[in-house]
């Protein structure tokens, strides 16, 4: 399989987190980056989120996760290193998700709940991708978004 890692920019919510975790296990993520004020596992005391930890059952602890406090750097290399940068994101690049293709290695990105991802972090990814959608609400919950990207793009 692929080397496929996530990276979660400001993303408020440590329930969102750990289900994101989970769910990311389950899609074969090796590696999850959070960074901004994106809560981590484990606090800076040391000790693990329980909000993380409820809703990732062990996910947090089987994905290799790392901190980052500014992701650019971290994409920037990842992109030497010779990965994807894929953006989730309504944007007018943003492409329908249905219709991305790869055999690259992929790093996926994921923004804030509110504001998503920011035009600095949208300008370094290689595509933008979003998730049509059809009601009247404009976005998914990250999390619901995150296992709707993750999936579909095992395949690819």
């Amino acid at each position: 399989m692929q080397k496929r890692a996530l990276l979660l920019h400001n993303i408020r919510s440590a329930h969102n987190v750990g289900s994101i975790f989970r769910t990311a296990d389950g899609a074969g993520i090796t590696e999850i980056i959070l960074s901004g004020y994106t809560p981590t596992p484990i606090d800076r005391f040391g000790r693990p989120q329980k909000e993380i930890a409820k809703t990732a059952l062990g996910a947090e602890v089987s994905i290799p996760w790392s901190y980052v406090k500014t992701p650019l750097p971290t994409v920037r290399q990842k992109k030497k290193d010779g990965m994807h940068v894929l953006g989730v994101e309504q944007d007018e690049r943003s492409l329908d998700y249905r219709l991305f293709k790869s055999d690259a290695p992929i790093l996926f990105l994921l923004g804030n709940e509110v504001r998503g991802l920011s035009k600095s972090l949208r300008e370094a990814c290689d595509t933008l991708i979003e998730i049509p959608m059809l009601g009247k609400k404009e976005s998914l919950n990250v999390s619901v978004a995150a296992g709707i990207i993750l999936f579909a793009t095992l395949s690819s």
